[in-house]
Order: C-alpha cells, then sequence, then structure tokens
C-alpha cells in the first residue's frame, strides 16, 4: 500500500503518473477485497468504481466541487481518497458509515442512500451556485440501476430545461450485457459535440439555411437527421440528446486517460453533459465475477481468498416468505409478484425460477410498482408486492390513492422492519406502521416467528377488497413462540396464574415477542402480574383489546416502530374510543435518525431491552400503589 497510504486528500492524486495511477488502482482494490471481507459490506459495486473515483478526484476540486454520490454504496474509493482509509470498523458503531456521511467529512454531501435522488439533488445545487454566481462544478454520479427511478427522469427533464447551467452526470454503466462503443472516431464525435465552436457552428448552419428558399429547412433537417443517425450508431446517445443534454461515450470506465479525458470536455462545456461511463462490477476479484447473482453487491464477513462465507447462518425472515411464496404459487395460480430491482434480496428468486411469467421486477420504481400492483389487482389476479420497509415510504401516496380508495386487494410484504442497525440512519424500517396508520381500509400484520410468517402471509392473500401489509426484520428468525390462549385474534403469549387481578397488559408487536416474554419474567419477580399478548393484526386494533385492557391496571406496548404515530399511538386512541381509563406507556423507537451500529447496540441506545423497559413498568407501577412519588422515567431515550 505503499501509494494509499500517502493518499491524504484528493489533491494528493495530483502528483502521480500513469503508471503510478494504475498501482494505485490496484492498491486500492486489494485493500477493498481485504478489509471489507472482515466487516462485510457492498464490495462489487466499488471494485467497479476504481478508476473512475480517481478519475473524478483528479479531475474535479472536492469538496469545492460537488460530488454526489446516488445510493452511496459505491463511495468505499470516494472515503479512501479523501483521507478516511481506517475501514477496521467499517458499518459498526464508532466506525465508518457504508454511506457517505456528512459527519465524516465535508467531502460528503448526500447521504440519505435512497436511489435515483442524486440529479434532483445537482439540479437544486446548480441551480444556486447559478443564483449566487458561484462557478464551482456539481458532479452527480449516478448508476445505470438508478436510472430506472422516475424521479431520476423527472430531474433530467428539468436538467436538460437550463442549457447554460453547469451540470456533469456521470452514468455509471455496470450492466454486463452491454458492449463498450469506443475507440477514435467516437472519442472524436464526442469532442465535437462538447466544445463551443461545433455549437456555434450548428446554430449558424441552421440559420443559414432556414433563410434559404424552399431547400433550406429541409435539407437541413435531413442533414441534421443523418448526422444523428450515424451518432446514434456509433454511440447510444440518441436518447439524452432528444432531452437536449449532450452526451459523452460510452467511455472505458476502467481507462484512466480516457476518462480524464472525457471529464475535462464535460467540465469545460458550461451546460449539462451526460459522461457514460462503461464499469465492470467486481472487477479484479475472480469470486465476484464467477457470482452471477449481483456480483458481490453486498456480502458478509467472507474468507477473502475464496469469497465464501466465514460462518453459516440459520433461516432467516426472508427466506421464509420467499419459500411460502412458491408454495402459494402452486397452490394459486392468481398470485404474482413484484419487486422493484430486488428479486434476490425479498427472497423471491425462487419464485421467479418456479413462475418466471408472474413475477415483474419493476426497477427502482416503488411508486410505478404500487400503481401497477393496483391494475393488476383490478385486472383479477393477488399481486404481493416484496419491499424493504424504508423504501415503502416512496410509494406512500400511490398505496393511499391507488390500492387503498379503489380498494384493490394487494399485498405488500415490507422486509427489514424496524431497526436494522449497520446500514444506518436511511435503512431502519421504524416508520412503515406510522405512515400506514393513516390509510383506510389497510391492514397489518406483524409476525412474530416463521410459523406467522406463513400463516399471515397466507391470511393477506385471502383479502381481496384491500391494501395488507406483512412485516418482519432483518436477519435470522428466531424459534418459534407458541400461544398459550386466545383472545378475538389475538394470540396469548403469557397469563398469570390468577388472570382476574392481573397488574399489566403488554401488548407484543411482531418480532419483540421474545424480549416481551423477557419482560413478562422480570415483572413476575417483583411480584407484578403480566399478560403478554400478540395482536397479530396490528391494524385494525382487535376489538377485543380495550375489554382486555379493562381487565389490567396498565397496558403497555412494545413495538420495533417510531412511536410517534405507531401501534401504541393506535391502541391509545382505541381504548379513549371504547372509554377504557386505563394507563398506556408505549415503547418504541424515538423520532430520531439513528447511527449505524449493530442492532442490538441500537437497541439499547434507545431503550428498547427488557431490562430497560422492566425498570420503567416497575416503577410505574409502584406510583400506582403509592409506593413513591417520582414520575417514572421516560419511555424511550430521546
Amino acid at each position: 500500500m505503499a501509494l494509499l497510504t500517502r493518499i491524504t486528500g484528493p489533491r494528493d492524486l495530483d502528483r502521480l503518473g500513469p503508471e503510478q495511477l494504475d498501482q494505485l488502482a490496484g492498491e486500492i482494490r486489494t485493500f477493498l477485497v481485504d478489509a471489507v471481507s472482515k466487516t462485510g459490506g457492498h464490495l462489487g459495486p466499488n471494485l467497479g468504481v476504481v478508476e473512475l473515483t480517481i478519475a473524478l478526484h483528479r479531475v474535479f476540486d472536492s469538496p469545492r466541487d460537488k460530488v454526489l454520490f446516488d445510493t452511496g454504496h459505491q463511495s468505499y474509493v470516494h472515503k479512501l481518497l479523501t483521507g478516511r482509509q481506517d475501514f477496521s470498523k467499517l458499518k459498526s458503531k464508532g466506525g465508518l458509515s457504508g454511506y457517505p456521511s456528512r459527519a465524516e467529512s465535508e467531502h460528503d454531501v448526500i447521504e440519505n442512500s435512497h436511489a435515483s435522488t442524486v440529479l434532483g439533488w445537482a439540479e437544486g445545487i446548480a441551480k444556486a451556485n447559478q443564483l449566487r454566481k458561484k462557478d464551482d462544478h456539481v458532479v452527480a454520479v449516478i448508476g445505470d440501476g438508478a436510472l430506472t427511478g422516475g424521479m431520476a427522469w423527472e430531474a433530467l427533464n428539468n436538467i436538460a430545461a437550463a442549457k447554460d447551467r453547469p451540470l456533469v452526470i456521470v452514468v455509471n454503466d455496470n450492466e454486463r450485457s452491454y458492449a463498450p462503443t469506443i475507440g477514435g472516431l467516437a472519442n472524436h464525435l464526442a469532442t465535437l459535440r462538447t466544445t463551443d465552436g461545433y455549437e456555434r457552428f450548428l446554430a449558424r448552419g441552421k440559420e443559414v439555411l432556414n433563410r434559404t428558399p424552399v431547400v433550406g429547412k429541409p435539407l437541413y433537417e435531413t442533414l441534421h437527421g443523418a448526422k444523428k443517425g450515424l451518432k446514434d450508431f456509433i454511440a447510444p446517445q440518441g436518447m439524452f440528446e432528444d432531452l437536449g443534454l449532450k452526451y459523452v461515450g460510452p467511455i472505458d470506465g476502467h481507462d484512466l486517460e480516457a476518462l480524464e479525458s472525457a471529464l475535462q470536455r464535460a467540465k469545460r462545456f458550461g451546460g449539462p453533459v451526460i459522461v457514460h461511463c462503461l464499469t465492470e462490477k467486481g472487477r479484479g476479484y475472480q469470486p465476484a465475477l464467477q457470482d452471477e447473482a449481483d456480483r458481490f453487491h453486498a456480502v458478509g464477513k467472507i474468507h477473502p481468498d475464496t469469497g465464501l462465507p466465514i460462518a453459516a447462518s440459520g433461516a432467516d425472515w426472508t427466506s421464509v416468505f420467499g419459500e411460502e411464496m412458491v408454495k402459494l404459487g402452486h397452490e394459486r395460480d392468481d398470485i404474482v409478484a413484484i419487486t422493484a430491482a430486488m428479486l434476490q434480496p425479498v427472497g423471491l428468486d425462487k419464485f421467479a425460477k418456479a413462475f418466471p411469467d408472474r413475477v415483474y421486477d419493476v426497477g427502482i420504481a416503488e411508486q410505478h410498482g404500487a400503481v401497477s400492483a393496483a391494475g393488476l389487482a383490478t385486472g383479477g389476479v393477488h399481486p404481493v408486492f416484496a419491499v424493504y420497509a424504508t423504501f415503502l415510504n416512496r410509494a406512500f401516496d400511490q398505496v393511499l390513492m391507488d390500492v387503498a380508495l379503489h380498494q384493490c386487494g394487494v399485498t405488500f410484504v415490507l422486509d427489514r422492519a424496524g431497526v436494522t442497525g449497520t446500514d444506518g440512519a436511511s435503512h431502519n424500517g421504524m416508520w412503515d406502521m406510522s405512515i400506514l396508520q393513516v390509510v383506510p381500509g389497510l391492514r397489518i400484520a406483524a409476525p412474530r416467528d416463521a410459523d406467522q410468517v406463513r400463516a399471515q402471509l397466507r391470511e393477506a392473500v385471502e383479502v381481496d377488497d384491500a391494501p395488507t401489509v406483512v412485516r418482519y426484520s432483518k436477519g435470522a428468525v428466531g424459534p418459534a413462540v407458541q400461544a398459550v390462549g386466545r383472545v378475538g385474534g389475538m394470540d396469548v403469549l403469557h397469563k398469570p396464574e390468577d388472570a382476574s387481578s392481573a397488574d399489566v397488559l403488554l401488548v407484543s408487536v411482531g418480532a419483540l415477542a421474545p424480549m416481551c416474554l423477557e419482560i413478562a419474567g422480570l415483572l413476575d419477580k417483583q411480584g407484578i402480574s403480566t399478560t403478554v399478548v400478540d395482536p397479530r393484526w396490528v391494524k385494525p386494533v382487535d376489538e377485543q383489546l380495550p375489554a382486555l385492557a379493562e381487565q389490567h391496571r396498565v397496558v403497555v406496548t412494545v413495538e420495533d416502530n417510531c412511536r410517534a404515530g405507531g401501534v401504541g399511538s393506535a391502541v391509545s386512541q382505541a381504548l379513549r374510543d371504547a372509554g377504557v381509563d386505563v394507563p398506556l406507556r408505549d415503547f418504541g423507537i424515538p423520532a430520531r435518525f439513528l447511527d449505524h451500529a449493530s442492532r442490538k447496540e441500537v437497541m439499547a441506545e434507545i431503550g428498547l431491552t427488557a431490562p430497560d423497559i422492566a425498570r420503567q413498568v416497575t416503577g410505574l407501577v409502584a406510583k400506582l400503589d403509592g409506593r413513591y412519588e417520582d414520575e417514572p422515567a421516560e419511555a424511550t431515550r430521546d
């Protein structure tokens, strides 16, 4: 790592010659494989953008120039070149984020890590630069996958409308089916298209020909069409140029000299320019290149030589859902599946293999996916739209106005619900049960274990006149939690010997059932009798819950969701509507963005642990008994 360790900032790249830059690229790839294999993270995307990131930082002057990364999972090389080379705690508490982070560096601008947003950011910053008469450059790096998102095209439409507003869009195209169109002629035409002289020549030619009687305008249109046809044959820029955007490329994304040349031309142009770079995901690491699924897009801890996982993982929530979907597919030919560019991560790959004609990948377009699902339901089938919980936020209006308003039988399956931890603030699935509470007719299931995932998924797809939601956690699924009774539609997981004199009704939501049983055990040791119920369906609130609550002195809700507007709020409202005046304490996630750390560490930080909750409930019961005057602690650590 002779060169890499000497890079403390982007300007250190300026003194390196071509051979040293190639050496640096090799050192970076070696570093990434060694570091990420120890911590886990996004390996394949970063191996693919080594030369591109070096070129960006040699041509542009970050942080004065704003280099923006869409999604941000390909920013590891950017971190290395901006002085952050301690990857020992990547994605762990106190270590580097897996995405750009403003708290880490002035070189990081966007950190939301939701795709297809970078062009909107870039357009806004470029507008501000123009308004304030600043000559800073704005560079937006977006993947070909993110261009499937509608937000990207909304931004492109606005970007193209301002011909004199400088903005460089780098399309990082790592689609393996694309063949690079490179060579002297393509490079020469790209140079011509982004020179002021060429633009002036075209404008002058159009003016002269349009003044020529009879044949002038048809001749110009014919020549323009022929020119455009020739360019489209050489390089696939027609779509962008039809929008009014200048196009450079395709460029070999691993040729530093070609990259720098293209970026320099784009930098000088003075208007919006697309630079199309062809890169190879996983480049330089054979195990990644041999991974046909996603080229090691994201990995856990692996052996660096083989790429194989160091530890075998048990059954997880996602695979349980995926297997049950295949069974449902065999039983019902009206079941179809939808994914937003995440077929394998959400567990639909087996369904797609079994029923290739019944799965639809809409790209990074959750809004379209939800509306398309409404159309599918209207057409007589039952769509199951599997998506990460944090990404459903993007489709709220469509869930409300297209699916629910039209009473469409669509099932949304929310993976990675609750605290996910290591991917940071934007990936915690902590808002779904809050934002969905306001949707009329929608029903939410929160399974506590694998058996309930299977059972509640089946219950959900039986509903054909309203949207249903099944949400579950990330990672390994624990052992089954058996019910000891039933009240209405709720499972009773624990009850005191004398149910007529119970102190606490503990409402357990989803995967937190084992923790709630632990809380009940701790309360029992304090002489506080507890009933634990799992509502199974948390929206609507079970009709029997108010009557059950009235038999207890205190109601406690525990959920892996934001407290604001969550299940606790819904239960509280149901009790008020029923005239049940029983104290209620809701435990959940505070309404703040949570730093990256392990799930266990995050839960401890926000006070969502069995000892914390048991201590506070004990204090509340003691206060009701009049044993002391002190106010109980807050429900969570805000």
